[in-house]
């Protein structure tokens, strides 16, 4: 709807380009009229009125149906912009302190153009124009082609405010983000603004201090002190199963986007350089397309590395980095070959630049000696305890430094019941590590 209105109001106008209609269509009416009260006056007696009616049909016949479509391109869309009068006049009235937004009351109000009276305007020509679906229109329309006086003071509004149009929605969008955000901070007083820098400096890209997820309840969001960078090291993640190592990775990404539209972090304390934010998470696969859980990886990692070398190639004076967040990439083949394919995106990644976070069950993803060197390891972990109603698993989602040194699959198919005999045990203990 709102794209249609503003097609409608940047179009050229129809019926002004054609005088000879709009003169048409005033004459027509004032002699049908006028010449059917002096008949009845008995001032002329011939019902000559008759013939101008029969004109005035004939022209509304001819024209009458393209100026009905062009009508109906506002009309059928009055309910979405309706309310904007009452929304632009409220915005006209605040008194605002911040220069943003007053600027945002100029941008409202240039021209000479009031948004909010213009909107009010064009109400009342609609109203106007909603006679057409009156029972009697038809004979209205005959006498008086009512529909070409509505098309008129309709383009009539599009050649004065509609230039304006979009100007007006963009800037009321910029004050509903920004109102956004500042209930995000209201409605969450302990949350930090982000200190962003020029660039990192060969420091970390971003470091924060207790960052959880935004998302989270306070009673149970758990903060973590995150730090990912410089450019050519990547923070791994590891953990067992559910011990939050998605979660982390979520984190950080909806972090960055607040941070870097303006708001609030879920954290103590954040600093990042701009950031180009690129991610692998949750992808899916599509029956309807036919593409496989593994082929939507590879083209989901293809955008990542694509937007990792665009960054660097436009970003020469490194104002901007690139940050990929990869939250168990690859799972989708065999394990011999999801290793050597996945090292060899994330060297590519560095290769370009870049800095972020890879979290994995494959312990031994990152070890090789490059891997190794660029990596900083950290992990999940998590409390196994037997009990006299059976084995019980708690999750403290604390964030500790090096390599995972336990997993949990096996513990969790005994927790649900599943069954396990002791050669299942011992075969899944060594396949394990790689989950």
């Amino acid at each position: 709807g709102y794209r249609n209105f503003l097609a409608w109001a940047e179009q050229e106008p129809w019926l002004l380009k054609h005088p000879a209609l709009i003169w048409t269509s005033r004459i027509l009416p004032v002699l049908t009229v006028g010449l059917a009260v002096l008949n009845v006056a008995g001032i002329v007696r011939a019902p000559f009125w008759l013939l101008a009616l029969a004109a005035s049909i004939l022209f509304s016949m001819r024209y009458g149906k393209q100026v009905e479509e062009l009508i109906d391109q506002v009309s059928d869309r009055q309910a979405v912009f309706q309310p904007y009068e009452g929304v632009f006049a409220r915005v006209a009235q605040q008194p605002f302190e911040a220069e943003r937004l007053r600027r945002i009351q100029r941008d409202l109000a240039a021209e000479q153009l009031n948004a909010d009276e213009q909107m009010r305007r064009l109400g009342r020509i609609l109203q106007f124009g909603d006679l057409r679906l009156s029972m009697i229109f038809p004979i209205i329309q005959a006498f008086l082609l009512w529909s070409f006086h509505t098309l008129w003071l309709l383009e009539g509004w599009q050649q004065t405010a509609g230039r304006r149009v979009r100007i007006w929605l963009e800037t009321l969008s910029e004050l509903e983000a920004l109102s956004a955000l500042a209930t995000l901070a209201a409605d969450n007083p302990t949350w930090a603004f982000p200190e962003i820098v020029a660039k990192s400096d060969g420091g970390p890209a971003l470091s924060a201090r207790h960052l959880g997820h935004p998302l989270l309840p306070p009673a149970v969001c758990v903060g973590n002190d995150v730090g990912i960078g410089p450019v050519g090291r990547f923070l791994f993640v590891t953990g067992s199963n559910m011990s939050g190592k998605s979660t982390l990775l979520r984190a950080i990404g909806m972090n960055v986007v607040l941070a870097q539209a303006g708001g609030p972090v879920c954290a103590d304390e954040m600093r990042l350089a701009p950031l180009t934010l690129a991610t692998s998470i949750r992808v899916q696969d599509s029956l309807e397309y036919g593409i496989s859980y593994f082929m939507a990886e590879l083209r989901r990692l293809r955008e990542v590395v694509e937007i990792a070398r665009a960054t660097t190639e436009t970003t020469d004076t490194g104002e901007r980095e690139s940050l990929f967040l990869l939250d168990e990439i690859l799972h989708g083949t065999n394990t011999s070959e999801r290793q050597i394919a996945a090292r060899q995106i994330i060297r590519t990644l560095l290769r370009y630049g870049a800095t972020g976070a890879v979290s994995s069950h494959d312990l031994s993803l990152t070890e090789t000696p490059d891997l190794t060197a660029a990596r900083d390891a950290v992990h999940f972990t998590e409390t196994f305890t037997r009990g006299a109603d059976g084995p019980a698993m708690s999750f403290d989602y604390r964030l500790r430094p090096g390599v995972a040194t336990s997993t949990n699959a096996l513990k969790l198919m005994e927790m649900v019941g599943l069954p396990l005999d002791d050669v299942n045990a011992a075969d899944g203990t060594h396949e394990s590590a790689s989950q």
